[in-house]
């Protein structure tokens, strides 16, 4: 039985997510931290940021390793989770993220100074990990520079099809009729994270739903997390590759990109220029896997735990 994180807030002050007659100056974000080092100020901070659809417990297996060798925080992304819901859905885009993890990163080295940094991100959560390690006006805002950078099946190149993919579902069917149809459904949305015993999807899903009405389950985001996305033109897409590429160049963390093989967001292609230029990343792929490797069996953690912890 995995010993329970800690649910946290820290409220984020960013102005920028407003519209007529309403705004969202600030909004909290719920974080799960964990901690098994004997040391509640210990110096190592990991932090954990999910996907699109997810929230911060995706990472009970890795962090309860984690947790043994530094502090590690998962947090919810507002919108997901236990964190708020923003009024404003153009607010569900990277730079507001960044902006809510600089004030989460401060409220954790207030609490007790952060020595050394490193940062797990999955799909959206790599692209915030992109834009934390990579602008280079946010360098001096960091309490310490990010040393290691984790980039689970996300890189500057996202795919079409996987756009396509996911606006096909994001915010569609948020009600079902039991928890036992819900984890079904799940399964059935989520085939590219690969094998799982039941007891691991289980485990994976269960978080993902809030009580609704008798006995039905809702899934926990807002649907319209979704929305900026929809609206994506080829244009902005094409500028916002280029903008990725100029953030991972910069990048001057050591960096590991965890690809599944069968990724329909993040091509072998990409991966390999992720290998040749900027911080050249260590590439790891893992085989009968999609996007995105879950960081739930033995070996997805093994490869994380050596690069983050060298054990």
């Amino acid at each position: 039985m995995l010993e329970q994180p800690r649910l946290q807030y820290v409220t984020c002050a960013v102005a920028g997510n407003t519209e007529a007659g309403r705004s969202d100056a600030t909004h909290r974000m719920a974080y799960w931290e964990w901690n098994h080092t004997g040391n509640p100020r210990h110096p190592h901070v990991i932090v954990c940021v999910h996907g699109l659809t997810r929230q911060g417990r995706d990472f009970d297996a890795l962090a309860s390793q984690l947790a043994l060798h530094a502090r590690v925080i998962c947090p919810d992304v507002v919108g997901r989770g236990y964190s708020d819901w923003l009024d404003n859905p153009q607010g569900y885009q990277v730079p507001l993220y960044v902006a809510d993890m600089l004030a989460l990163l401060q409220q954790v080295h207030n609490a007790a100074p952060i020595g050394s940094l490193d940062w797990v991100g999955t799909s959206m959560g790599g692209l915030i990990g992109m834009g934390l390690a990579g602008e280079k006006s946010i360098q001096p805002v960091l309490p310490v520079p990010i040393r290691r950078l984790v980039l689970n099946d996300v890189g500057p190149v996202i795919e079409p099809v996987s756009l396509v993919r996911i606006g096909g579902y994001v915010g569609k069917q948020m009600v079902y009729a039991s928890e036992a149809q819900a984890v079904e459904a799940l399964w059935h949305l989520s085939r590219g994270f690969g094998p799982h015993t039941p007891e691991e999807w289980l485990a994976l899903s269960r978080p993902m739903l809030r009580p609704e009405s008798g006995l039905a389950v809702r899934l926990h985001y807002d649907p319209a997390i979704g929305e900026p996305m929809r609206a994506m033109t080829p244009e902005m897409a094409a500028a916002g590759e280029q903008l990725l590429w100029q953030l991972y160049d910069n990048i001057g963390a050591d960096t590991l990109v965890l690809r599944g093989a069968e990724s329909d967001l993040l091509s072998a292609k990409t991966a390999q220029s992720m290998a040749e230029r900027g911080p050249k990343a260590r590439v790891v792929e893992f085989a009968g896997v999609g996007h995105a490797p879950t960081l739930v069996s033995f070996d997805q953690i093994a490869a994380v735990l050596a690069f983050l912890c060298g054990s």
